[in-house]
């Protein structure tokens, strides 16, 4: 377990467009405001199409992490993740996770790792800015090379 006492930045509200590519308006936000840090402690949306992480087949190893995607449209979610900015590429890298309901199967729901959506109609988003510590992903190569969120400077190997 870690833990860091954060400093808080700016706060965000923020309003997806019709049509928007969910990952690329995140983007543009930040780069527009300037915020490499921070969480999204939650957020709505009505999503066209959607990507999360999953499988309908039979697992080999229950333990490792899933890297396939299952594909579901015409969702509404709920959601939340952090943001962590990589120096090497200069970019935001964002870690969300939702809960969507298909709207034609009874609100029939599933939920994971947001892998990729378009949105329907319109995501309203709160966005927390944190001041510090510095935040990053490490990808731990003896637990599948998942990225890891880190707080302060990265501790290569540290498990």
């Amino acid at each position: 377990m870690r833990a860091a006492e954060l400093t808080m930045g700016r706060t965000f509200a923020v309003h997806f467009d019709h049509g928007d590519d969910f990952y690329t308006a995140l983007a543009n936000f930040c780069a527009q405001h300037d915020v490499r840090q921070g969480f999204i402690p939650m957020f709505i949306a009505g999503m066209r199409e959607v990507q999360l992480v999953g499988t309908c087949e039979k697992l080999e190893n229950p333990d490792a992490p899933v890297w396939t995607s299952v594909h579901l449209e015409n969702v509404e979610a709920v959601g939340g993740g952090t943001l962590a900015y990589d120096e090497t590429t200069g970019t935001v890298q964002p870690h969300i996770h939702v809960s969507v309901g298909l709207k034609a199967h009874s609100a029939a729901a599933h939920t994971s790792h947001l892998l990729g959506a378009k949105i329907q109609f319109l995501t309203e988003m709160y966005v927390v800015e944190v001041a510090g510590p510095k935040f990053s992903r490490e990808r731990l190569k003896d637990l599948y090379d998942v990225p890891v969120l880190r707080f302060g400077e990265v501790q290569r190997g540290d498990v």
